[in-house]
């Protein structure tokens, strides 16, 4: 019975690492900027829509993790005989909001503090500057769509630095002429942009008190014709 128990125990155990490792955000692949993709001639436009599009994030440190959502203020997106041709798009990072906190309970102050909004100007640049960048944006290099699914390819631009990513999307053209656009969650590497704030491979001496350097996204765009 020990036997048959302390067996239960270790398959459980492996069955929740699995699980564990199943559930993390697959890293995007990051490469050097390349070519923006134009539309092509045949291609239909249709224009994002601002109201229900965003990008969802989430921060994570030792001690544990915060979420949150960025909006995007315009941006197209051409599809072609069904299937995602090309796409150009503007966030604005003076919308960064912070969804796990309460307003008075710390909300307003780790908003100010990834803005750059708050405290003193050598506080500005540790994370996203909005002062200096209030937008960043993203141009599609490359689709290709295969069994329902959109390996979206694209130069994200933040903070003046320019890096291209590659992540899966589900795109959908629907009959009410409109196209939506939901990509797997990914993970970037912030450091990539410069910034840098609290991470380990930047700083040292930084002890448990580090925030990891990934950052973990996940964009839904819907756009109308």
């Amino acid at each position: 019975m020990k036997n048959r128990i302390a067996s239960l125990l270790i398959l459980s155990a492996l069955t929740l690492t699995v699980s564990c490792k199943n559930d993390k955000a697959a890293e995007a692949e990051t490469t050097e900027a390349g070519a923006v993709k134009e539309a092509s001639g045949e291609a239909a436009s249709y224009t994002v829509d601002n109201g229900s599009s965003k990008i969802d994030w989430t921060g994570s440190k030792p001690t544990g993790k915060h979420t949150g959502t960025i909006n995007l203020t315009d941006g197209t997106v051409s599809i072609k005989g069904n299937v995602l041709d090309s796409g150009k798009f503007t966030i604005d990072m003076n919308t960064i909001t912070v969804t796990d906190l309460k307003a008075g309970d710390g909300k307003e102050d780790l908003e100010g503090h990834l803005k750059g909004t708050g405290g003193t100007e050598a506080d500005y640049d540790h994370f996203f500057n909005v002062k200096k960048y209030p937008q960043s944006t993203f141009e599609i290099t490359k689709a290709v769509t295969e069994n329902g699914k959109t390996a979206v390819e694209g130069n994200l631009t933040m903070k003046g630095i320019t890096k291209n990513v590659k992540f899966p999307a589900t795109v959908t053209v629907n009959a009410d002429n409109t196209v939506t656009l939901v990509s797997d969650p990914f993970t970037i590497n912030r450091t990539l942009w410069n910034v840098n704030y609290g991470s380990k491979s930047v700083f040292d001496n930084l002890g448990d008190k580090f925030i990891n350097d990934d950052i973990e996204l996940k964009v839904s765009i819907t756009a109308k014709k």
